[in-house]
């Protein structure tokens, strides 16, 4: 799955199984297994893929998410609007 959380930051912590992401502007893959932690700082594009185990993965997002964002055509979630 291709992702770009153009209004989002996003950390994230493998809890269990493995996986890659490729940073799409650098092309550097890397891989995820169980303790990883890794930051998308930048508001990277990236491909996630899954390995030989299904991932869970912890995320946190700034600005806070709620679970109920829907992907954009991007791979990004609009950015909130409630406070406009």
């Amino acid at each position: 799955h291709t992702f770009w959380y153009k209004h989002h930051l996003e950390a994230v912590y493998c809890v269990a199984g493995n996986g890659r992401i490729k940073d799409l502007a650098t092309g550097e893959v890397h891989e995820i297994t169980d303790g990883t932690l890794y930051a998308l700082d930048n508001h990277d594009k990236h491909i996630l893929y899954g390995g030989t185990e299904d991932m869970r993965l912890i995320c946190a997002f700034n600005p806070p998410v709620t679970g109920q964002e829907v992907h954009d055509e991007d791979g990004a979630y609009l950015p909130d609007s409630s406070d406009n």
